[in-house]
């Protein structure tokens, strides 16, 4: 995309780990990817917000927690034996994204980022307004594109809890929306799980369901990119 290469042509970098040995200290404008997941994390991003005028997170990971939040469901030892074997020890604390630990000032979603969104928020910050996401469904983009919904095909979709943004790139390819771009604000997750666990399903709804391999759990679904201790999605 031009428009990117001209807005770098605006920015210095100063610190940029996989492209330049330099470094730092203070920072007009950090952008953080990754998620917390050891104490010298927390301390690490904590100095990075006292040094930085704005601070951004840059996708699933910074922003929501993402994959690395799904060690969250089993307890210390259990990760450090599954992942590592018996009688290894590790540093490592309950995952959340940086937005859980400090304050951002804009945040860029998706797994990956994605590229627009990543433009418009640079602009955003260049141009010195404010950017709010979208709070609308991802099912919203998904009628935009005249998609056929994903429910009708037998396939759990978070589309209806998901905050829009990406086009609805996944489902418009055939795939259901995973969830990682977070949830929409005050997004109505128990009446999105009760539609699925209730006795009595509507129709489409008893299709999915039966569609589910054996000992697949739909309340884990939400859970695969929005899973951190200080969000309860019970």
């Amino acid at each position: 995309d031009q428009s990117l290469f001209c807005m770098v042509e605006l920015v210095e970098p100063v610190a940029w780990r996989e492209a330049m040995s330099e470094k730092a200290d203070k920072f007009d404008i950090a952008f953080c990817e990754g998620s917390v997941t050891r104490q010298q994390d927390v301390d690490r991003i904590e100095r990075i917000r006292n040094n930085s005028g704005i601070l951004v997170s840059l996708g699933a990971c910074a922003s929501i927690g993402c994959h690395n939040a799904l060690k969250n469901n089993l307890s210390r030892r259990q990760l450090i034996d599954t992942v590592y074997g018996p009688e290894t020890e590790l540093d490592t604390i309950p995952a959340r994204p940086i937005t859980a630990v400090v304050d951002v000032d804009y945040q860029v979603q998706g797994c990956p980022a994605s590229l627009p969104e990543f433009i418009t928020v640079f602009k955003h910050i260049l141009t010195g307004k404010e950017y709010r996401p979208p709070n609308q469904p991802v099912c919203v983009e998904c009628k935009l594109n005249d998609n056929l919904c994903v429910f009708e095909k037998g396939v759990v979709c978070l589309g209806p809890v998901t905050r829009c943004g990406c086009n609805a790139i996944c489902t418009t390819y055939g795939e259901p929306c995973y969830g990682c771009r977070g949830f929409i604000d005050e997004a109505n997750l128990a009446a999105a799980l009760k539609l699925l666990t209730r006795d009595q399903l509507h129709s489409i709804m008893a299709a999915v369901v039966s569609n589910l391999s054996r000992g697949e759990n739909i309340r884990d679904k939400f859970s695969v990119y929005n899973n951190w201790p200080e969000l309860n999605i019970e």
